[in-house]
């Protein structure tokens, strides 16, 4: 099968890429109808994956503050079972230093109360700011989705209507490519990536390549219209073809790329 490939003429190589070129090209056209929208999904989707990743970084700092604020709490609970304990204990003791050394201790855990409910209030207005930012980030987080899902069904809406033709003409293009060397395959790909409307086979107009305003020698006209070899434009870097199999293939490939 190799063998095949590479004993095909120079012109029935550039026939094939020219053919080639035509359903691609085709679905460009169908891939421009969408024009920027998955472009647009796409943003969107990053943005709220964004907003998502924000959300739930407030969400934990929210969660750990208040995990702070309940500490706060128990420790102040703890703080005052002790203060109704010494003061008990102060009813009871044998001497001064004895009631002094318990007051010290209610002393120490009223300061401790009272660093708890200072954090605490901390802790609360950190958790207060933190909500609103919160509450805006998902606010918008709503409104991007809701923005998304009418860009996506519009988006569904646009494929739909050209699926089936977008199909039937990848696998022609599968078809075709197969007709032509992986070298030669290549070079059209590579030169389509580089080239900004995705043409890689171009014919000529008033003596220059297709999208081109550097006129070509007549001498290589000659050689581009013989089609002994294949020819890349020097300025535009893409492949030439003459005229004539530009309409011929042209009028050939109709009834292939006029889906119904």
């Amino acid at each position: 099968m190799p063998n095949k490939v590479n004993e095909i003429s120079v012109e029935d190589k550039l026939r094939a890429l020219y053919d080639l070129q035509i359903i691609d090209s085709r679905l460009d056209e169908l891939r421009n109808t969408r024009g920027e929208l998955p472009i647009e999904v796409e943003d969107l989707e990053n943005e709220i994956e964004g907003l998502n990743k924000r959300s739930a970084k407030f969400e934990a700092e929210i969660k750990e503050q208040n995990d702070e604020i309940n500490n706060k709490k128990e420790l102040i609970n703890h703080a005052n079972t002790l203060i109704d304990k010494y003061r008990s204990q102060q009813d009871n003791v044998r001497n001064n230093k004895e009631f002094e050394a318990l007051g010290k201790e209610i002393e120490y855990q009223e300061l401790e109360i009272q660093l708890a409910e200072k954090r605490i209030r901390e802790f609360s207005a950190k958790i207060e700011h933190k909500q609103e930012v919160l509450n805006e980030v998902q606010t918008k987080i709503s409104e991007l989705s809701e923005h998304l899902n009418f860009k996506k069904n519009e988006l569904d809406s646009l494929i739909a209507e050209t699926q089936k033709e977008e199909e039937y003409l990848l696998e022609k293009s599968e078809e075709f490519a197969q007709k032509i060397d992986k070298r030669l395959l290549n070079s059209y790909k590579r030169i389509r990536r580089s080239s900004s409307n995705g043409l890689a086979v171009v014919g000529l107009e008033r003596g220059a390549a297709k999208g081109s305003y550097f006129t070509i020698p007549p001498q290589k006209q000659m050689e581009i219209a013989q089609r002994k070899k294949i020819i890349i434009d020097e300025h535009s870097g893409k492949i030439l073809v003459d005229d004539e199999l530009v309409m011929e293939e042209n009028e050939k490939m109709q009834s292939i790329i006029n889906f119904s």
